[in-house]
């Protein structure tokens, strides 16, 4: 009786699996090394300062009786103080009227040269943005000479006119003469992020327009201002920032027009006038929290009221 052996199989060759643990770990600890100078740099400049500041507007230093812990009176004195809401102000103005002149030139401009009906649209985005490219203390530098009631060409043209010598850096033309310089400055900026929200459109939708008869204006109207929505959102609270952080201009130009401009003109100059030159660090460091609390509390309301806009509409 023959007996029949049975091969046994082969056992299956083992797969490697991907991913073991010993290169998992490398990838984080690599991913670790190039994460971690950021996060550094980050605590050591922003985190760390910012809570010594903090720290800083607790107390209040005294000739006599030295440095003293104050609670929030630094914070409640910031209420009542004249010059800090003159500032505050002064500033809220300029963002009323500025910001929507800026932007509305911006989105001109994005609009314009996205229409593709221009000549030379590379040469005039290009033209557009230098002067966002010139540093901010040369720009106003430059515009403090055009301004100039003695040497300024703008003057001098305004009068070979017949129109008068008009002081543009007097107390009532200052604000407006800086709105003119941060305009300059900043519609480059800004018609960029517009452009570039309106270059990712589908052209699907425009040629769908066109198709049904619409205008060009209808079309920038109904279709490529409401697709960018978003950027102009950014571009509104990007320039709401920046308006309560106006500090180049009034700096600047007070050298040039001292009694229009104080100390106290905007917020964060004055801030910077309470530490380094009145040395009431504790004073300031109060100001400048409670001027990011400002802002942060109008930006979170354009933001809200644009989203509840967009929900109605």
């Amino acid at each position: 009786m023959s007996t029949a052996t049975v091969a046994s199989a082969p056992p299956a060759p083992r797969v490697q699996k991907r991913g073991t643990p010993l290169a998992k770990k490398r990838q984080w600890r690599a991913a670790y090394l190039f994460v971690i100078p950021f996060f550094v740099v980050f605590i050591t400049m922003l985190i760390v300062p910012l809570f010594y500041s903090g720290y800083l507007s607790f107390f209040a230093t005294r000739l006599v009786g030295g440095t003293s812990f104050v609670g929030f009176d630094n914070y409640v004195k910031t209420f009542t103080d004249p010059l800090f809401l003159a500032g505050v102000g002064r500033t809220g103005l300029f963002l009323l009227v500025q910001v929507p002149i800026m932007l509305g030139l911006a989105l001109f401009f994005a609009l314009a040269l996205d229409s593709g009906r221009v000549r030379g649209s590379k040469v005039l985005r290009l033209l557009i943005f230098i002067p966002y490219a010139i540093p901010g203390v040369v720009a106003t530098l430059m515009w403090g000479y055009l301004y100039g009631q003695d040497f300024g060409p703008i003057v001098q043209v305004l009068s070979a006119l017949g129109l008068g010598s008009p002081n543009l850096l007097s107390d009532s033309n200052v604000l407006g003469s800086m709105m003119n310089i941060v305009t300059w400055e900043f519609v480059g900026y800004n018609m960029i992020i517009m452009y570039s929200a309106l270059r990712s459109i589908p052209a699907e939708l425009y040629e769908a327009a066109e198709i049904d008869g619409a205008s060009q204006l209808r079309v920038a109207w109904s279709i490529k201002i409401p697709a960018i929505r978003p950027a102009i959102l950014l571009t509104v609270i990007f320039s709401i920032i920046g308006s309560f952080q106006l500090f180049n201009e009034p700096s600047l130009l007070r050298n040039i027009a001292p009694n229009a401009i104080s100390t106290s003109y905007t917020p964060n100059f004055y801030a910077y006038n309470l530490a380094f030159v009145s040395q009431n660090v504790n004073y300031a460091a109060a100001v400048a929290f409670i001027l990011g609390i400002v802002i942060m509390i109008v930006s979170y309301v354009v933001q809200l009221s644009t989203q509840r806009r967009e929900r109605l509409g």
